[in-house]
């Protein structure tokens, strides 16, 4: 039976028609955004504000959170963890772990991105933070921190909870911050694997996330259901070197919800394009400075600059720097914005920084770095 229905979900996304006119976009979504990942750039957006229940997309802000621990060797992937009874105990989705059970916190980040086990999810909330209380407690100051105005954690899970909620506007923003970490992709794009595989108790994981096979270039993120939020995604997919995502919340089944994320993955893969300026890598600017630590000041992009383009839209790209006073900076300091026009029209502006901590030189010092000059015949 589940064969026959993955074949027919297989041969409807096959017959959705491969070009759309944005007046023809549209989903079966309660509220719904299409994003370009490479920019920010909202494509399509539908009540994108409006707040519901996101089920176990709530779970991505805690892998956020457990990823921001690895890279901060905090913890570390073969850590075991002890499951406790208040885990193992939790219902819905899970990959069935038994109080005092010992698990890697590899095994255990498997289970929540690939099975969207709350059993796991509950057993790394005690174990980085020692309760699920402390963890959403964290997970609401990371809404704070990514200034989400829509979202309230009651738990990690995304369990149904009165006063819990989000929007498709917060789960695309927690969506770009979770595709940060580059970790997460190598979870997200497995579509099986094994829990507990050498064991009498092996548990066959399989990806909640069904486009990863059906759709090609798709690698991630997340899928929630419940009777309330109804069912949820946050599907990304990557083409010819540009990303796009798609939320989907409050769809009535999985097939509508894999048809529309489909539907306008394909309109933003065939109808935009990401056009490449200037990368964040490599300094916009040098300034030669005196009487200064460096003799010459390196100004960077905060991040990449990339512009959107409809396909059919052609256009004359100009950029523009400007610079604040330069004085005593530290690292990442804004020191200006970098401007992007497109046919004499502002498209984007971007903070510039610097990467290292630049200082006027004291007067003596100043006195020294002349003498030396002198004597080396450099002046």
């Amino acid at each position: 039976m589940k064969k026959i229905i993955t074949l027919i979900l297989i041969l409807s996304i096959m017959i959705l028609p491969k070009y759309v006119n944005a007046e023809e976009l549209k989903d079966t979504a309660k509220a719904s955004v299409l994003l370009n990942v490479d920019t920010g750039k909202i494509i399509y957006e539908k009540d994108s504000h409006t707040k519901y229940k996101v089920a176990s997309l709530t779970k991505m802000a805690l892998q956020i959170i457990v990823l921001e621990e690895i890279e901060s060797k905090n913890i570390k992937w073969t850590d075991i963890v002890t499951v406790s009874k208040n885990a193992a105990d939790m219902g819905g989705s899970q990959i069935y772990l038994s109080e005092n059970e010992k698990m890697s916190v590899y095994d255990l980040f498997r289970g929540v991105t690939m099975a969207s086990a709350n059993d796991a999810a509950i057993a790394l909330a005690e174990y980085i933070e020692g309760s699920e209380e402390k963890m959403t407690k964290r997970m609401n100051n990371l809404a704070k921190k990514l200034n989400l105005k829509d979202t309230v954690f009651k738990n990690v899970t995304g369990l149904d909870e009165d006063g819990a909620s989000s929007s498709a506007y917060d789960i695309a923003k927690i969506s770009e911050e979770l595709l940060k970490h580059k970790k997460i992709l190598e979870f997200s794009s497995m579509y099986e694997g094994y829990l507990r595989e050498n064991t009498q108790n092996k548990f066959w994981l399989v990806n909640t996330n069904k486009l990863i096979k059906m759709y090609p270039g798709t690698d991630g993120l997340k899928t929630g259901h419940t009777d309330e939020a109804g069912y949820c995604t946050s599907v990304t997919a990557k083409r010819n070197g540009e990303r796009m995502l798609v939320v989907l919340l409050g769809e009535e089944s999985i097939n509508s919800r894999n048809k529309d994320a489909v539907f306008l993955l394909n309109y933003a893969f065939n109808n935009y394009k990401v056009k490449k300026i200037k990368a964040k890598s490599k300094p916009v600017k040098e300034i030669k400075v005196k009487n200064m630590n460096k003799n010459k000041i390196k100004i960077y992009l905060k991040k990449d600059a990339n512009i959107l383009f409809k396909n059919s839209e052609r256009g004359k790209i100009k950029t523009k720097i400007k610079l604040n006073k330069i004085e005593n900076l530290y690292k990442n300091k804004k020191v200006g914005k970098y401007y992007i026009y497109v046919n004499g029209k502002g498209k984007e502006k971007i903070d510039l920084i610097v990467k290292e901590k630049y200082y006027k030189l004291k007067l003596i010092n100043i006195i020294k770095n002349n003498i030396e000059n002198v004597i080396l015949g450099k002046v």
